[in-house]
C-alpha cells in the first residue's frame, strides 16, 4: 500500500489534508456533495485552490461495517490518466478521524 497523502475529518463531514504524489503537492479539501441527486453518484467533491479536481464515493467493503471512501482525481498536472485512491484509517498512528490516501492503481 502506497500512501500518497494524509487527511483529517472536518467538523462539516468532509476531510482536509494534503496530496503528495511525485511532483504534485497540493492542499486538498474533500467536501460532502450537498447537490447530490439520483444521477450523480458522488458523495464528495475534491477541491484544491478553489478548483474542483475530483470526486469521492462511499463504497461498501466485503465485511459488514467496512464502508470506505474511494477517490478519483483528474487534473492537468496528473497527465491524461485519473489518479485513484481510497481513504484508509491511520489506526494507532494519529488521532481518530485521520486517514491516509492509499494509491489504488487502476489499469
Amino acid at each position: 500500500m502506497t500512501a500518497i497523502g494524509f487527511v483529517t475529518r472536518t467538523t462539516y463531514g468532509g476531510f482536509r489534508g494534503q496530496l503528495k504524489f511525485l511532483p504534485v503537492r497540493a492542499d486538498i479539501d474533500i467536501v460532502p456533495n450537498r447537490d447530490k441527486s439520483g444521477d450523480d453518484p458522488s458523495d464528495f467533491r475534491i477541491f484544491t485552490q478553489g478548483l474542483e479536481v475530483g470526486s469521492g464515493r462511499i463504497l461498501t467493503g466485503e465485511s459488514p461495517g467496512s464502508d470506505y471512501v474511494s477517490l478519483s482525481l483528474a487534473a492537468p498536472g496528473l497527465g491524461v490518466r485519473k489518479l485513484c485512491a481510497n481513504l484508509g484509517r491511520t489506526v494507532g498512528l494519529y488521532a481518530d478521524g485521520s486517514f491516509f490516501l492509499i494509491w489504488n492503481p487502476i489499469d
